[in-house]
């Protein structure tokens, strides 16, 4: 890799980590705001990806719904099942006035967008928020801080240990670069970051369970990776991230957001374990639809 690219990538990790670091500590609106751009940017790109393929998503409406999805789940306005009511009447409506095309290729991917952006990044506000007692709210930080850097080294080490061991391709038609090793690495060292994660800062949480979050990172992540190549082989496009130059990519929508789900999911069943407070278990369990993640990668 050229000397000017790597030096690219620390600058924008140097910029990038403390920005998603404070916010992710601060919570609240904060946080909000930060998982609102996130998901902005997110089917901005998106929208981008789809029209190699003949498709035109409802940019403006989707932008809208969207920060609206984000802002009622920060804010508990109204059911998730009456929002996506509303948003499959209006989108369906609004298309009949676009004449931009394939109107069900459109509506196909502005469904796709604004719910694989929208409803999977509601769960990463409700992981900051699930310890909503004031003496406890940092717990959600420390959760997320663990699970970015056990995501983070995870890709590291599936990028370097595939780099220099990897023989046996993953899924060569879906990305050829990737290899067993690689995956074995970066599964290890989800797990392994996760576990000393518990003894730095999630006292909080049993050895059992973190043990499991660091499983479901590198097994569920990588399947996630392997998704987002797909749709980025599929529509020709090599990188789906306006921030393609740095290190630390915004992958957004295509990466790792099958993992929030399932950790959140694990934490529903796993109330005594995690020592959790029943409210917040509660507030999870209502919306058993949501799926989340966001990330920032190495690209491998």
């Amino acid at each position: 890799m050229p000397t000017s690219e790597n030096f690219k990538r620390v600058v924008v990790a140097v910029i990038a980590i403390p920005v998603i670091l404070a916010a992710t500590y601060l919570g609240g609106y904060y946080f909000f705001i930060f998982v609102a751009v996130v998901g902005l940017v997110s089917f901005y790109e998106f929208s981008i990806l789809v029209k190699n393929k003949g498709a035109d998503a409802n940019l403006l409406w989707g932008l809208f719904v969207i920060f609206f999805l984000l802002l009622n789940k920060y804010l508990n306005l109204i059911e998730l099942s009456t929002f996506i009511l509303l948003t499959s009447l209006s989108l369906l409506t609004l298309e009949l006035f676009r004449n931009k095309g394939s109107a069900i290729l459109n509506l196909g991917v502005s469904f796709l967008g604004i719910f694989y952006v929208g409803i999977f990044l509601t769960s990463l506000i409700a992981l900051r928020e699930l310890y909503p007692d004031t003496n406890e709210y940092e717990r959600g930080a420390f959760l997320l801080f663990s699970i970015f850097a056990s995501i983070w080294i995870g890709d590291s080490a599936a990028y370097y240990g595939g780099t220099a061991l990897g023989k046996h391709k993953l899924f060569p038609r879906v990305s050829p670069k990737k290899s067993w090793e690689g995956a074995i690495f970066g599964f290890i060292f989800s797990v392994g970051a996760m576990v000393l994660a518990k003894f730095i800062m999630l006292d909080f949480l049993s050895l059992l369970n973190s043990v499991i979050i660091g499983v479901i990172v590198g097994t569920a992540g990588q399947i996630g990776d392997l998704v987002e190549s797909l749709l980025k082989r599929d529509s020709d496009i090599k990188d789906s991230s306006l921030a393609s130059s740095g290190q630390l990519r915004i992958e957004w929508a295509f990466r790792e957001m099958p993992v929030i789900r399932l950790i959140r999911g694990r934490f529903a069943r796993e109330k005594p374990l995690s020592g959790m407070r029943v409210s917040a278990c509660l507030h999870i369990t209502t919306e058993t639809a949501n799926l989340a993640s966001f990330t920032t990668v190495i690209d491998n």
